[in-house]
């Protein structure tokens, strides 16, 4: 984990993740529109609509992530879909009573805060079913553009496999983070035979 921690899992500020789907201007420009015709009571109209506005943003500010919001093509689609799913259904029905309305866009607004979290902290995760430094497509969720994550994979099936992932991420850290300083003696060449995942982790802790 201290290996996944050094190649840049910081913190990041962003303004949402489901705003940066093709289809989210669309859905939620009607949403807006439309969210007078769903409540008896004239107190939720202006709840509901801050919701729905402030959507992007809250999302952010509650996934509480320490890993940057970088979410994956393929995944953004499944929350999306899900999303938009429910929130046609709630806008298929006839009046509601009061105070229905926005607690069900409180609760689709919850379950895909939860998605995207379990989205992003999944592809970490299944990094880790390779061997070294591996990346993969994402789309950032600050600003929309296509971006990549780094990250390292300890499923190394032979001492070799893991050397080699070693020298990968000596090469990547003085090559791109230009890091490497002279006192990582326990990373130099002639002590990667016998390194263990521990004895990588804390001298990458230490230094």
């Amino acid at each position: 984990m201290a290996l996944l921690l050094y190649l840049g899992m910081t913190a990041a500020l962003a303004r949402g993740c489901l705003h940066c789907h093709d289809n989210f201007s669309e859905k939620f420009s009607f949403y807006r529109h439309h969210v007078n015709l769903k409540s008896w009571w004239v107190g939720d109209i202006p709840v509901s609509g801050a919701l729905l506005t402030d959507w992007s943003e809250d999302t952010m500010r509650e996934l509480h992530l320490a890993i940057p919001a970088e979410i994956t093509r393929d995944k953004l689609d499944q929350v999306a879909e899900a999303v938009y799913q429910r929130m046609d259904q709630l806008y298929q029905g006839k009046m509601y009573f009061p105070g229905y309305f926005p607690n069900e866009l409180r609760s689709i607004f919850r379950d895909q805060v939860h998605l995207i979290q379990n989205a992003i902290i999944e592809s970490r995760i299944d990094c880790q079913r390779h061997c070294g430094i591996f990346q993969y497509e994402t789309i950032s969720c600050n600003n929309c553009t296509d971006s990549h994550v780094i990250c390292f994979g300890y499923n190394c099936e032979s001492s070799a496999q893991w050397e080699t992932a070693v020298r990968g991420l000596l090469s990547y850290i003085n090559n791109w983070h230009n890091l490497i300083s002279p006192s990582f003696t326990c990373l130099e060449p002639q002590h990667l035979a016998n390194l263990t995942l521990e004895n990588a982790s804390e001298c990458l802790t230490q230094h």
